[in-house]
């Protein structure tokens, strides 16, 4: 029987502890929290000092059992979950599960799953952090009362399941407000003037940077403003000499970019994998929490992912920098450790994430068959920015050459690499980077100040300016980073939430706003201005972190807070019939039904629909769209009158004219035979229960043909088959795919769009 108990969060930790602890101790998981508030009430007694009513979550009371059990016969307990305010939370509620039948409880924190750092925390444990757990408990308080006070107000004004959150809905804000200044952005245009220049055989690019000495980097004021006077530039040029007016040389130095913390690993995972959020934090627990390495055991790969701390362990330096001078050389190796500064907000709680193991052993290409692609991938770059991190700087040669002319100034910039340093082994990726700069060179000619170049060419270029970008996921968590709002174990599930609640569309792997989106956010930021605020929001984390560092009081952080907060509240409450009436749009249109009121738009969870004023007295709904039908051939197979397109949602079907005495509806056609042999139908596009669009044979249940991709009337080459699919990749961008072979083909023309249609869609 074992003498030791110890508790961690996840099972996948289990096997690699234990190893290392050996056979007197046992670990059992708790598989995250065991207790928690509530879930069908607010479970805050806000007269009591906030006091929490905890209940057993939900499925974790056979998990509870089990540690009481094994508590009683251990010797003593040690608590091991994340080292974090969630995992020190967690640690505190199994104390007071356990302590009934075990009082002898220690707390034990690790930042990498190695042995040396399990084995060091086992011999150093401490008391709970008290202070962790107030901050964590504050948070979930604070969240708790937003999310149960504010969303039933969304719920009795817009529809019934939406939800607001403190974090989520300030996210929400600045996706919304990035996506009206991208509507409002007037687009201005410009035109810029590039020459092509020689010397002595050197051909070589300069952008014209001044017009009569007159240079101007103001947008609404461009050097250029027009193709008349581009033209008149170009042409006065055409015979002018010109001469080099000035000669810049300069080396300069580009150092290597710190190690990871979350918010960067999740941008970089981004922008470089194609990951996500939330996947790439799962991926990150996996690597932490111990994976099967073959003859190397079982072993976590990379130290704790929930981190804002670019701090890094001096055994962890001296492992990198050995490696580096075994692999690249001590040209490579700076001659003093590299540290980077610590910025504000930051807790500084744990190390950076970094392989837990420098060592060629453990490199990404020795462990590679141990791991999945994707762990293997989002492994490599930790391993190489870590490395990267302590590799000498980067020289470059810089040389700016002006060419003069007729008083017009004409630019031409060159550099060369002169030594990789760390960029011989990592180079951040950059995000809307765009197209390289004009008058950029990679090598310009060594020309002397006076002397004389020949124009070759000059071509002038129309450009437009361009309105903010969407926020992509890692352009989202670098702005929640930046203005405070978050912290590295939330940034993930902020995102998952406004995904989920359906407030945003991915377009592009850019956040696109919906209408609901839309709807939320500017009800919430109307009638509660302070508490969606972007810096309220900071400052409350601010205050959170007071808390953790023993600076604040908890209860009175709160009930600053809920003061002003619960008298907004009841102004809001008491105008709630005036709300609602300002989210429903009147239509000139009066109620078929009872005659007398007007047709207004309301919000479901499905979208929108048309509705009597007269509600509930009068009862009358029609679904939103049909007063936009589009008229069509077919009559109706149901009552013979004309069908019209109609588009509900976003998608298009055909509806009966007499709608609603008449509900027959069919589904478009793509105009794609069925490719199965003496079939006969055609294919349609249909919807899942879920919403998920694919598309089936029009002879269903007779015929069972069905494909997710949408189908393309062409044949395949290699095997015959009368339909391709469109298909799309980053990678390959569009092209055709044989569904039946696999074959792959270039796309020659897009998808035809959607024709007739002849099924019947079930109601």
């Amino acid at each position: 029987m074992a003498k030791h108990l110890v508790v961690v969060e996840s099972p996948a930790k289990c096997k690699t502890i234990a190893k290392y602890l050996g056979k007197d101790y046992s670990v059992r998981a708790t598989m995250g929290h065991i207790i928690d508030l509530p879930e069908k009430e607010l479970g805050i007694d806000i007269e009591k000092d906030f006091k929490p009513k905890y209940t057993v979550s939900k499925g974790k009371r056979r998990v509870v059992r089990t540690l009481k059990e094994e508590a009683a016969r251990a010797d003593d307990v040690f608590l091991a979950p994340d080292p974090d305010r969630e995992g020190e939370a967690i640690a505190w509620h199994v104390k007071e599960a356990i302590k009934q039948v075990n009082t002898n409880i220690r707390r034990v924190q690790f930042n990498e799953i190695t042995k040396r750092a399990v084995l060091a925390a086992f011999e150093n444990p401490r008391d709970i952090d008290m202070n962790k757990v107030n901050a964590q408990q504050a948070r979930r308080i604070l969240d708790r009362i937003v999310g149960y006070q504010v969303s039933p107000i969304l719920w009795r004004t817009v529809f019934r399941g939406l939800s607001a959150g403190r974090v989520q809905s300030v996210a929400l804000r600045l996706i919304c407000e990035r996506e009206e200044a991208i509507r409002s952005f007037k687009q201005k245009e410009y035109w810029s003037i590039e020459g092509k220049f020689e010397q002595g055989g050197a051909v070589f690019d300069a952008k014209l940077i001044a017009i009569n000495g007159k240079k101007s980097s103001d947008i609404d004021n461009p050097l250029i403003p027009d193709e008349a006077a581009a033209k008149a530039i170009t042409a006065r040029l055409q015979n002018v000499r010109f001469t080099v007016s000035d000669v810049v040389r300069s080396e300069k130095e580009r150092k290597p970019y710190p190690p990871f913390i979350t918010s960067t690993l999740q941008q970089e995972a981004a922008r470089k994998l194609g990951f996500s959020a939330a996947r790439t934090m799962m991926i990150a627990q996996q690597l932490y929490e111990g994976l099967e390495l073959g003859e190397l055991g079982s072993l976590g790969l990379i130290t704790y992912m929930r981190t804002d701390s670019t701090r890094v362990a001096q055994e962890a330096i001296a492992d990198a920098r050995k490696f580096i001078e075994e692999q690249f050389g001590k040209k490579f190796m700076p001659p003093e450790p590299r540290f980077y500064g610590k910025s504000k907000n930051v807790q500084d709680a744990h190390e950076a994430i970094r392989p837990s193991q420098v060592d060629a052993a453990f490199s990404p290409d020795r462990v590679q068959p141990y791991l999945s692609r994707d762990q293997q991938r989002l492994y490599e770059l930790v391993w190489k920015r870590f490395l990267a991190s302590q590799m000498e700087n980067a020289l470059l040669d810089l040389t700016r050459i002006d060419i003069a002319g007729d008083e017009h100034v004409f630019r031409a910039t060159g550099s060369i690499l002169k030594f990789q340093g760390f960029l011989a082994l990592y180079d951040e990726s950059t995000e809307d980077a765009g197209e390289a700069g004009e008058g950029q060179n990679e090598r310009l000619p060594s020309v002397a100040v006076a002397s004389a170049v020949a124009l070759k060419a000059l071509e002038d270029k129309q450009h437009f300016t361009q309105p903010p970008p969407r926020y992509s996921e890692a352009s989202l968590v670098r702005e929640l980073e930046d203005k405070g709002i978050g912290r590295p174990s939330t940034y993930a599930q902020i995102i998952d939430t406004i995904k989920r609640r359906k407030y945003v569309n991915m377009e592009n792997r850019r956040f696109l706003p919906t209408e609901v989106g839309f709807t939320v956010k500017n009800m919430l930021v109307k009638e509660f201005p302070d508490v969606f605020d972007v810096g309220f929001t900071a400052g409350m984390e601010l205050n959170l972190d007071k808390i953790e560092d023993g600076e604040a009081e908890w209860v009175k952080i709160l009930k600053e807070f809920y003061g002003p907060f619960s008298v907004r509240l009841d102004t809001v409450r008491r105008n709630i019939k005036e709300l609602r009436a300002q989210n429903q749009e009147v239509t000139d249109r009066t109620c078929p039904l009872c005659k007398k009121n007007r047709i207004v738009i309301k919000w479901s969870r499905n979208g929108k629909f048309y509705a009597c004023q007269g509600f509930p007295s009068c009862k009358y709904t029609e679904t939103f769209g049909t007063r936009e039908a589009a008229p069509h051939g077919e009559k109706c197979d149901a009552c013979g009158a004309p069908m019209v397109v109609l588009t509900v949602n976003g998608r298009k079907f055909l509806g009966c004219s007499r709608y609603p005495e008449c509900k027959n509806t069919k589904s478009l056609s793509t105009g794609v035979s069925c490719p199965r042999p003496g079939c006969g139908g055609s294919i349609v596009e249909r919807e899942t229960r879920r919403g998920k669009t694919f598309y089936g044979c029009s002879a269903y249940p007779k015929c069972t043909f069905a494909t997710w991709d949408k189908p393309v009337a062409a044949t395949c080459a290699a095997c015959g088959y009368p339909v391709m699919v469109y298909k799309e990749s980053r990678r390959k961008g569009a092209f055709l795919r044989c569904p039946s072979c696999k074959t792959e083909a270039a796309l020659s023309e897009q998808p035809p769009a959607e024709t007739a249609v002849r099924q019947e869609m079930p109601a």
